[in-house]
């Protein structure tokens, strides 16, 4: 068995279905405010914390665009999604929180979403008291692509990073895991590794569950 004492967890588009959500509701947002937007414009912006993705968005759409306004009609577009259709759990979560409890591997999810949608996300499938601790990127100075809530997350847990694997489905959430010193394994959601990517990560498998044969075979 792999020797890990902790898995760290990233949440939209790993643990919830919610990716695919964020960049229609991003494009749709920006084309009512008049700005043509494609899915592969927003690809880049996941996970990615303000101090990054409001100069992005403005080298994209121009220095005309106002991040804020867009993205809080991003938001309202979005809850009115979920609290119609509900949040969609990915494949094998469950499993994997059940393996890691019975081997008393310790869990705790580090995310770019603030602390009230996380916790409502994570009790809407039924996870969220399944973990040990919880850290947001608004409870660092620096969100991701920075390690600080990485390091955040394994201080939580009394752990150090090199005995903790970290779970992304995004690249800017794999470099701040391999900037924090974890092991990070990457469940593509929307894309797929690019060579940078890769060459970050300690591996890659399609689903959830398959972590389970990693920590197994060590």
């Amino acid at each position: 068995m792999l020797n890990v004492k902790g898995v760290i967890f990233d949440m939209d588009g790993l643990m919830i279905d919610t990716e695919k959500l964020l960049i229609k509701f991003w494009c749709q947002a920006c084309k009512e405010f008049g700005y043509e937007c494609t899915p592969e414009m927003i690809y880049p912006m996941r996970s990615l914390c303000s101090k990054y993705s409001i100069p992005k968005f403005k080298e994209v759409f121009g220095q005309d665009f106002d991040v804020i306004s867009v993205r809080n009609r991003r938001m309202e577009l979005m809850n009115e999604h979920i609290k119609t259709y509900g949040i969609e759990k990915k494949k094998g979560l469950d499993e994997l929180l059940e393996f890691l409890q019975a081997n008393d591997i310790k869990r705790a999810v580090a995310t770019a979403t603030d602390y009230p949608r996380t916790e409502k996300y994570l009790k809407s499938i039924n996870v969220f008291d399944k973990f040990n601790n919880i850290v947001c990127a608004t409870m660092v100075k620096v969100g991701k692509p920075e390690p600080y809530v990485y390091l955040q997350a394994c201080e939580e847990v009394g752990l150090l990073p090199s005995e903790c694997i970290a779970l992304e489905d995004s690249p800017n959430g794999i470099l701040s895991a391999y900037r924090a010193g974890l092991k990070p394994i990457m469940i593509p959601d929307l894309t797929q590794p690019d060579l940078a990517t890769k060459e970050l990560l300690f591996d890659c498998v399609e689903s959830l569950d398959k972590v389970i044969d990693i920590i197994m075979k060590g």
